[in-house]
């Protein structure tokens, strides 16, 4: 179900004094990626700003997308959370809007022992909704092991990882600790996605697909044909682009790009701030390869 290029959608935003939801725009961009080819997508994870969403925003978030999409492609709705009780209150409601699956973060700043991540994990399960994991330890200070997430894909509703610990090594161990599970790897860096293909992932969680969609989409497609020297060749002239994205903290220069590229964005909610004019230019320069 989550294979092939899910982009994680930015969180439009409208510039007036609240910086309210634009749902207008979230609607126009999700319209033009599932026109685009995108397997699925992914609202209110760390690309859409989920950190500063209200609850009742995160909830119209999920609900917009999913009624955008109107089934033609799945969403994988963010509802992790550091605390148990609301990951659930999210998952629940995720899931009784329709949401195909979610995305659920490790518990950022607590530090859980390992026994608490498996019941965290266990516990949003439990809901009987599709589970995909997010390890993403340079936001939440804690790396999920190898061991940890071959124990929790024996869970039949946890059925994939979203691997952005950025070490190759690890999630090779991954593919292999899990080859027996109905269990999807899926890359959560651009820039490894091409790699973690090869090994035997399935997909990516992109950053970079909310700007150029289709190039990310052939490049997938080609690695299921087998077809790695076209997807070599994309990969690489696409990699300025996925190293662009990430020039100061994300979403801040893909919510930069987007607006250069006319599509729904506008600023972002504090502590995250606008993108510096040094960002602004840079972006300018490598958008304008692709265009």
């Amino acid at each position: 179900m989550f294979e092939g290029v899910f982009p994680a959608l930015i969180t439009p935003f409208l510039r007036n004094h609240g910086k309210n939801l634009d749902l207008e725009g979230l609607r126009s961009n999700i319209a033009h990626l599932v026109a685009a080819g995108v397997h699925g997508v992914v609202p209110c994870g760390s690309t859409g700003e989920s950190a500063t969403l209200s609850f009742a925003e995160h909830e119209q978030v999920i609900e917009v997308t999913i009624d955008e999409a109107g089934g033609k492609v799945p969403v994988l709705a963010g509802t992790g959370s550091n605390n148990t009780a609301e990951a659930l209150r999210f998952t629940r409601a995720a899931k009784d809007a329709g949401a195909d699956g979610v995305l659920v973060i490790s518990p950022y700043y607590n530090k859980p022992n390992r026994s608490g991540l498996i019941k965290h994990y266990t516990a949003i399960a439990d809901l009987d909704i599709p589970v995909v994991v997010y390890n993403v330890p340079g936001r939440t200070g804690q790396n999920i092991t190898p061991d940890i997430i071959a124990e929790l894909a024996k869970h039949p509703s946890i059925v994939g990882v979203k691997e952005a610990s950025g070490d190759v090594g690890q999630i090779s161990t991954i593919i292999e600790m899990t080859r027996d599970e109905d269990f999807t790897v899926i890359s959560g860096d651009d820039n490894l996605t091409l790699p973690i293909l090869a090994l035997g992932g399935k997909g990516v969680i992109s950053v970079a697909a909310n700007i150029y969609p289709r190039p990310l989409i052939e490049m997938y497609e080609a690695s299921q044909k087998g077809d790695y020297e076209t997807a070599r060749t994309i990969h690489y002239a696409y990699s300025p682009l996925f190293r662009a994205m990430f020039f100061e903290s994300n979403p801040i220069p893909v919510k930069k790009a987007a607006e250069l590229k006319g599509m729904a964005a506008g600023p972002l909610r504090l502590p995250l701030d606008e993108a510096s004019e040094q960002t602004t230019e840079k972006l300018r320069e490598v958008l304008s390869r692709y265009d």
